[in-house]
């Protein structure tokens, strides 16, 4: 039976001022499984409205306690429904259940985390050169914030932006993927219960250039964030500059995991073939790059091959399921035109790839690349689906003058025991997040975020708390001491 959700503003629920719906596809089965309103220009100025004047509310906005224990109750009620959460999730983009379970029993943590920020984010006092003038600084919200999530892990992603902009005292308006809207209409069934004060969390569906572009448009949102592909990113950021409104841009990645010589190669390989299979391949974060010292090249390949041969394709609704379906048929098509690509180019296929079993589905079988060279497009493009491309090096500098060979710098994997090399190369890795000997680990309290086309801003820990809230400077002339 198909499930019909509505859109969340100012407190209550409505059906798009269109009437019209779109239909969530469900990967696996290749069927509608539920419907979500069609949303207009006229449903984000309901919700922006609503926003404003929530945000003008000082009760609110300049309340920490209060958003501290509404984020708290939030985050108590998101982890009794994060099992329900998560089989939606599912059904809507295709990921397992083992993983999305995982997610978004992960999700409260940024919440409770927002919540502790909230309460004990302070000012400072700066001292100047004037000691009769007392100068303090504050935190203040901007506003309204206009959050755009994507397809791939709606809750999580959802929580980095939404958690802080909270805590800081804004009032957001979401606008989430077409592809997998459900999962948030649900988060804002739970925002409801919880009691949060009308206005303070909106959630609007619908197509991108419709809901998304008059959020972008509207005068009543004070910043932008997105998490989505470079060419998403360009379009939010014009419309940002536009209106000359700060925007966070989450986007895209070309991950690489560099595995040195006396790295434990077993661990690495089950890390790598984890790293690019997880999600399908479809996460900013995949590792669909592993640059691996020429001395085990070969045993890494043939550990990753061996790790791939076990993964079991199947129903994302089963826990014995390793990898589910991609989204869409768009995806299968987009990596296919990848996997051509790299065959013609001179890489050599080691194993994966679609099959006649596949055919009329959205599975596809991990793909595992060698011979390639920096200049394919296997290499330095992001995929978004689960093609790992493997290239040798000889010396440290080589590994990572090849891995900042992209104009992505999201993340990146550094393998070895030598502790003095994990600094110096962590240190030089065009990469706003390196993880040392384990890969593909998120943390409320870690800042997230990358270099070049992977974006600007950040999100998680205080400096999410600071890209959320802008600083004020006060001045008081204290006057001449009594004599």
């Amino acid at each position: 039976m198909i499930k019909n959700f509505e859109m969340y503003v100012d407190g209550a629920w409505r059906s798009s001022a269109s009437g019209e719906v779109i239909e969530s596809i469900n990967p696996y089965t290749r069927e509608a499984w539920a419907t979500v309103p069609a949303g207009t220009a006229d449903d984000v100025d309901a919700a922006v409205s609503a926003a404003v004047r929530a945000s003008a509310d000082p009760g609110w906005s300049r309340n920490p306690k209060v958003r501290a224990k509404l984020l708290t109750r939030l985050a108590d009620a998101l982890a009794v429904q994060a099992d329900a959460i998560a089989e939606i999730e599912s059904r809507d983009n295709g990921k397992v259940i083992n993983e999305e379970l995982a997610m978004n029993r992960a999700v409260p943590g940024w919440y409770r985390y927002a919540a502790a920020v909230a309460e004990t984010a302070a000012g400072q006092v700066p001292y100047g050169n004037d000691p009769a003038v007392l100068s303090l600084t504050e935190r203040e919200p901007y506003g309204v914030v206009g959050i755009q999530t994507p397809w791939n892990t709606p809750g999580v992603l959802l929580a980095q932006m939404a958690s802080m902009a909270l805590a800081a005292g804004n009032t957001i308006v979401v606008k989430p993927s077409e592809l997998a809207p459900c999962s948030l209409l649900e988060f804002a069934r739970v925002v409801h219960e919880v009691g949060f004060p009308a206005g303070v969390i909106n959630v609007v569906t619908g197509l991108g250039p419709i809901v998304g572009q008059a959020l972008c448009e509207h005068p009543g949102v004070d910043k932008l964030t997105l998490t989505g592909g470079p060419e998403a990113g360009r379009i939010v950021a014009a419309q940002a500059a536009r209106r000359l409104v700060p925007a966070v841009m989450e986007l895209g990645g070309k991950s690489a995991n560099l595995v040195f010589p006396d790295a434990d190669v077993e661990q690495a390989a089950a890390a790598v073939a984890a790293g690019f299979t997880s999600a399908g391949g479809q996460s900013c974060v995949a590792g669909t790059r592993v640059l691996v010292h020429r001395s085990i090249h070969d045993e890494v390949v043939k550990r990753i091959v061996k790790q791939l041969a076990d993964l079991r394709l199947g129903d994302p609704s089963q826990p014995d399921t390793d990898m589910g379906p991609l989204c869409t048929s768009d995806q299968v098509q987009r990596v296919q035109s990848f996997v051509d690509r790299g065959l013609a180019d001179g890489a050599t296929l080691r194993t994966g790839g679609r099959t006649r079993a596949e055919e009329g589905t959205f599975f596809f079988p991990p793909v595992v690349f060698t011979d390639v060279t920096p200049e394919m497009a296997i290499f330095s493009e992001e995929i978004f689906g689960p093609v790992l491309s493997v290239v040798p090096f000889d010396t440290e500098e080589e590994a990572i003058r090849l891995n900042n060979a992209t104009p992505y710098g999201l993340a990146a994997g550094v393998w070895t025991r030598d502790l003095n090399r994990a600094h110096r190369v962590s240190r030089a890795l065009k990469a706003g997040t390196v993880w040392v000997n384990h890969y593909r680990r998120g943390d409320a309290a870690f800042p997230f975020g990358g270099y070049g086309h992977s974006g600007y801003g950040r999100v998680n820990g205080i400096d999410g708390y600071r890209e959320m809230s802008r600083t004020k400077s006060i001045q008081i002339l204290l006057g001449a001491a009594e004599s």
